[in-house]
């Protein structure tokens, strides 16, 4: 059975952008990490937490989403994936200086919110076909709801990061299925605001909130069609390189600072 005849949509669109997008999103979370966990003052390089660096996790939650609906016929076990890379991470992850005494990483506000993200995409197509009643519809909602709520203080960026990718995939989706009447197009608009809101609440300065919502937006553009003008970059990430870089650069940030003795040790 064809992916996107199975999910709902006309045809699949072109995923040539998340090349670019891996290339993207792995550079500018690496800058991010230098910039926030081995660069000094004498380095001149915090602009970069607040600029580039808000770039990394918006975009990588769009990919997540984008591959969710429309490049895996797995999404939990897609989930599961990105949770494994997260646990090969966790450990030098948890060297790096916080406030937090514990907290899980990016990987696992990803995994989850792909997760929640499915969850309503099936959610949508069992109440289309009157497969879902009200009780077990309310208690399923309790229950998300319940898993958002505690693990919004565990997780990287907290509860408004693990409504990214869900609300990633509504917006997509909606984009991706609009016809070109009014009605529609307005419709795929509202399934967009909830997105644009999120993605406005996070991060605290005026310009990274600029960052995230400039990047959201460049991804909703190309799920509403500019995604068919975008070629595949002539170098193609290696997968390995693409499983691997996240647990292995925070590797390496946590060895030059258990040299210079500035890891987090509990």
């Amino acid at each position: 059975m064809n992916l996107a005849t199975n999910a709902g949509f006309a045809a699949r669109p072109s995923s040539a952008w998340t090349g670019w997008g891996q290339w993207i999103a792995l550079i500018t979370m690496t800058l991010d990490h230098v910039a926030r966990y081995l660069a000094t003052d004498a380095w001149h390089m915090g602009w970069i937490d607040s600029s580039v660096g808000r770039i990394a996790f918006p975009l990588f939650a769009g990919m997540v989403a984008w591959h969710g609906l429309f490049n895996t016929r797995d999404p939990l076990r897609y989930a599961r994936r990105v949770m494994v890379i997260g646990l090969l991470a966790q450990l030098p992850y948890q060297l790096m200086p916080r406030e937090a005494i514990f907290q899980l990483n990016i990987c696992f506000t990803l995994a989850l919110g792909l997760m929640a993200g499915h969850w309503l995409e099936q959610l949508t197509r069992r109440q289309d076909g009157g497969e879902l009643g009200y009780p077990r519809l309310a208690l399923e909602t309790l229950g998300i709801a319940l898993a958002w709520y505690f693990a919004g203080f565990w997780v990287e960026y907290g509860h408004q990061g693990l409504l990214l990718v869900p609300f990633f995939m509504l917006a997509i989706g909606q984009l991706h299925r609009a016809d070109d009447d009014i009605p529609s197009r307005l419709l795929a608009v509202a399934g967009c605001l909830p997105l644009l809101a999120v993605a406005g609440l996070m991060n605290s300065s005026d310009m990274a909130k600029s960052v995230t919502v400039a990047t959201v937006l460049l991804v909703l553009l190309l799920a509403a069609g500019a995604s068919r003008l975008v070629r595949a970059p002539s170098v193609t990430m290696p997968r390995k390189m693409w499983l691997a870089w996240y647990p292995a650069h925070f590797a390496v940030i946590a060895a030059i600072l258990l040299w210079n003795g500035n890891a987090q040790i509990l």
